[in-house]
């Protein structure tokens, strides 16, 4: 496979992980732009055990995602107990604590930067694309999704139905930044090289837009706006000055014809509406 193809593919499916990982704070009516902040805990983290330490890349990426996660937990409890833009502005101010951190942070190369991992493949990539993808249909599908929707929808009738709307608000947190730091052990050992400005407050701006573009209420839309604001800079390279003009031209145009999104709730349910008639066809002819 060309190079230049195989790079495009490998960030777009980092970028659907950073999507979903939006997705899944989301999914509790809270937004976070301080993902980008958990992508560079994972990819620090998961970097330097791999480099320093020779661990094999797997636990590596685990391991960094867990340190994310952790991390996620710790500001996600008293985070959460703000709302709105108090929480935007919390979370953005946690991501650029941790962009400064590391920054500094000598033993990671502090301004210099991190040199060395390596690993990463398409196959990979994809692999835990597909993990995420399976667990968040299957989590649609469960009493703790159903849960996580009332929560969105209205969290103080939530409430009076008995669920523990703090609890599935901190786990959503936790969730996010688990899968936040997956794709930033992945990015990491794909560029073979990172440094703290790869995850500024641009990169969380830009996640949060693959998922408002593609669709808030599915995480199809989550996965479907990355996918599309991924390829997009790149089939507009031939305007060169006037691509990224462009680019801002297509998300504002986008957003006023589908402030829904590109993908919604409802298009998904006729869209399994229709394969479900298209399998009832099916049957009733071979019998």
């Amino acid at each position: 496979m060309n190079v230049y193809i195989e790079g495009v593919l490998a960030l777009m499916g980092i970028n659907i992980l950073l999507a979903l990982s939006v997705y899944a704070i989301l999914t509790t009516d809270q937004l976070s732009l301080g993902n980008a902040g958990f992508m560079a805990i994972g990819a620090y983290t998961s970097a330097y055990l791999t480099v320093k330490f020779g661990v094999a890349l797997l636990p590596a990426l685990i391991i960094g995602a867990l340190t994310a996660s952790l991390i996620g937990l710790l500001i996600g409890i008293p985070a959460l107990r703000l709302k709105g833009i108090y929480l935007v502005m919390a979370t953005l101010g946690f991501g650029e604590m941790v962009r400064t951190f590391f920054l500094n942070f000598e033993p990671t190369g502090g301004a210099s930067g991190f040199r060395g991992p390596m690993g990463s493949s398409l196959l990979l990539i994809y692999g835990w694309v597909i993990v995420f993808v399976a667990f968040f249909w299957l989590l649609a599908r469960s009493r703790l999704g159903r849960s996580l929707d009332a929560v969105r929808d209205d969290p103080e009738v939530a409430s009076t139905l008995g669920l523990d709307v703090v609890r599935l608000k901190v786990w959503a947190f936790w969730l996010g930044a688990f899968i936040a730091g997956i794709a930033g052990g992945l990015y990491a050992h794909h560029m073979f090289y990172i440094e703290s400005s790869n995850f500024n407050f641009l990169l969380s701006t830009m996640i949060v837009l693959y998922v408002i573009l593609g669709g808030m209420e599915t995480f199809w839309g989550a996965m479907v706006g990355a996918i599309i604001f991924s390829i997009l800079p790149e089939v507009l390279r031939f305007m060169k000055d006037w691509r990224l003009s462009f680019y801002g031209a297509v998300l504002v145009t986008v957003m006023i014809i589908r402030p829904a999104g590109i993908i919604t709730r409802e298009m998904v349910r006729d869209f399994r509406e229709w394969l479900g008639r298209i399998f009832h066809r099916a049957r009733t002819w071979d019998a």
